[in-house]
């Protein structure tokens, strides 16, 4: 019996997205049994995040077998969105980025990067009309360091997830730092245009 990635990932994006009902739910039974949990909302949502990803690794590591680089990427783009939008969503709501991957999409090192950029820097101009009277390059500024830190969290979770199932080496690990480096540029030229003009 095996799993492809697009279920675990299809999978691991459905964790991410438990709600906060759902989370309030499920609070009242993990508190009671332990006393270490996280009391916050927000809190709660990591701690239930964290033990279904665990999960999901643990059910999955000996059924799934990555074979191509394709995958990963997917599992890359959907982890990185989904941080990018957690990132946004205090002023622009939750899935703020609506994230679909669907069969036949190029997913490319760079076709990746490309659509994380296209994305996340979609949302400069209504970033910029939630925060009137703003210096301008300190409001560029501000929403690159914003979209960049949420896309640094979501690869850190792909990766990590894609080294726990032991398939983070040759073209796979260099696809994932090739999308890392191509973001982490498109991010410093899009920077590098609001500053300028």
């Amino acid at each position: 019996m095996s799993m492809s990635i697009q279920n675990v990932s299809s999978s691991l994006y459905a964790a991410n997205s438990v709600t906060a009902a759902d989370n309030n739910k499920a609070a009242p039974q993990k508190l009671e049994s332990d006393a270490s949990m996280p009391t916050t909302a927000a809190g709660i949502q990591q701690a239930v995040r964290q033990s279904v990803n665990m999960q999901i690794l643990q059910e999955v590591s000996a059924l799934v077998t990555l074979t191509a680089g394709n995958q990963s990427q997917a599992l890359l783009f959907r982890s990185s969105i989904d941080r990018i939008n957690d990132a946004l969503a205090p002023q622009f709501g939750p899935n703020a980025i609506q994230n679909t991957i669907a069969a036949g999409i190029d997913t490319s090192p760079e076709a990746t990067a490309n659509r994380i950029l296209s994305f996340s820097t979609a949302f400069f101009e209504r970033y910029a009309v939630q925060n009137p009277g703003k210096d301008p390059s300190q409001l560029a500024t501000d929403f690159v360091n914003l979209i960049r830190g949420g896309f640094e969290k979501g690869f850190n979770e792909a990766k990590n997830i894609l080294s726990g199932l032991g398939v983070l080496q040759g073209g796979i690990a260099n696809g994932i730092q090739q999308t890392w480096d191509l973001v982490q540029k498109g991010y410093d030229d899009f920077l590098a245009s609001k500053l300028n003009s």
